[in-house]
């Protein structure tokens, strides 16, 4: 989780499941800065992937790939507890 300050001021997005995403929740995702975080984390570490990240639901969604273990291990090192959603 960050330590950032703005967790009660970033506007969020709704992420809807995709039947061709895969899609976790990360619980600590607590604002707008985390979702960016996630977000390029696995966009830098698998390209070709569209992700969707959204601190108000808690649900991260992945286009673009299959590898669930990949994407669970770069949120885990960005710093993150993903789950399955």
């Amino acid at each position: 989780m960050c330590g950032c300050s703005t967790h009660h001021t970033q506007a969020s997005q709704t992420v809807e499941r995709h039947p061709d995403a895969l899609t976790l929740r990360v619980e600590d995702m607590t604002c707008g800065h985390c979702a960016g975080t996630i977000k390029k984390a696995i966009e830098t570490g698998l390209p070709g992937t569209n992700v969707e990240a959204d601190p108000a639901s808690k649900l991260v969604s992945v286009r673009g790939s299959t590898d669930l273990t990949s994407i669970k291990a770069l949120v885990t090192e960005a710093g993150y507890t993903p789950t399955a959603a």
